[in-house]
C-alpha cells in the first residue's frame, strides 16, 4: 500500500451537549428522537481528524474522510465541516439499507469503503461514538481488514515508515511501534480539533464530494444486521426535593434530622 494517505471515519450524531429534555424516548419503537438538537461529527471523531490534520502539516499526508449515513443529503452540511478544517476528500457512503447496522455491519460497510480507496498507511477512528458509546466499530474495521490496531491514542507520529503511538494508561501512557497500515483510535486526549475560518467554510461548500452507495461498494441487503434492542425505557428520574428540619435548639435539629433520614430509610 503505502499510499500516503491517511483514511478518518466520522459519524453524524446529535449534538451530546443537548439537554436531556430534548430527547424523546419512544419505549413502543424502541427509538430515542431527538427534538430541536442540531447533528454534529462525533466529538471523539473530530479528535481523529484533528490527529491526522497534524499529521498531513508534519509528514505531507493526504487526508480522506468517511462516513456512513442513511441519506447523503441529509448529512452534507455537517459534513464539509471536514473539508473546512482541511480535509483533502470527503466520502459519504449513503444509503437506506445503512440505517441502524450493528456494529459489525457498520464496519464491514466501512472497511468496503476502505477496500475500495485502496492506497492508505493509517486509518483512524475516534474511541466510540457519543450516541450509543459501543466502541466496537473501530477495532472491527481492523480485524476485517487483517492490520494492526491501537487503541486510545494521545500521539500520533511516522518515524522510519513506522508509525509511533503515545497510548493511554491509566497511571500515563506507554509508546507502541506498529507497521503500516495500522488502525488507531482516538480519544479527547489527542485535543479539539481546530476552528475553520469563515472562508475555509465558504470554500467547502464549493469542493465537489464522493457518494457510494451499497452498489458502489458491492455489498447485499443480507449481508448487513440492523441493530438489535431488546428493551428501552426513560432514566430514572433526577427530581430532587429540598426538606428544611425545624426545631427550638441545635440539639433537636439534630434529633429531627436523624429521625427524618430514618423515615426516608437513608440510614
Amino acid at each position: 500500500m503505502g499510499g500516503r494517505k491517511i483514511i478518518v471515519c466520522i459519524k453524524q450524531i446529535p449534538d451530546p451537549e443537548g439537554p436531556p429534555s430534548a430527547f424523546v424516548i419512544d419505549s413502543q419503537g424502541k427509538k430515542v428522537i431527538p427534538q430541536g438538537i442540531p447533528p454534529v461529527i462525533n466529538p471523539f471523531d473530530e479528535n481523529a481528524l484533528e490527529a491526522a490534520l497534524r499529521l498531513k502539516e508534519n509528514s505531507g499526508y493526504k487526508v480522506v474522510a468517511i462516513s456512513m449515513v442513511e441519506k447523503a443529503t441529509m448529512a452534507v452540511q455537517v459534513l464539509r465541516k471536514a473539508l473546512a478544517v482541511g480535509a483533502d476528500e470527503l466520502i459519504i457512503l449513503g444509503d437506506e439499507h445503512f440505517k441502524d447496522l450493528d456494529s459489525y455491519s457498520a464496519a464491514y460497510v466501512l472497511s468496503s469503503a476502505i477496500n475500495k480507496i485502496d492506497d492508505y498507511d493509517l486509518i483512524f477512528v475516534g474511541r466510540q461514538a457519543a450516541d450509543w458509546y459501543f466502541g466496537q466499530v473501530g477495532l472491527t474495521i481492523a480485524e476485517i481488514l487483517h492490520i494492526p490496531s491501537i487503541s486510545l491514542a494521545k500521539c500520533v507520529s511516522v518515524d522510519d515508515g513506522k508509525v509511533v503511538v503515545e497510548k493511554v494508561r491509566p497511571n500515563g501512557y506507554e509508546k507502541v511501534k506498529a507497521p503500516m497500515p495500522t488502525l488507531i483510535t482516538m480519544g479527547s486526549e489527542i485535543g479539539d480539533l481546530r476552528l475553520p475560518s469563515v472562508k475555509d467554510i465558504n470554500d467547502a461548500r464549493k469542493k465537489p464530494l464522493t457518494v457510494w452507495n451499497m452498489m458502489d461498494l458491492r455489498i447485499e441487503p443480507h449481508m448487513l444486521e440492523t441493530r438489535k434492542i431488546s428493551k428501552l425505557f426513560f432514566p430514572p428520574s433526577r427530581l430532587r426535593k429540598c426538606v428544611f428540619i425545624d426545631g427550638q435548639s441545635p440539639q433537636e435539629k439534630g434529633e429531627n434530622l436523624a429521625l427524618k433520614l430514618r423515615e426516608d430509610k437513608v440510614i
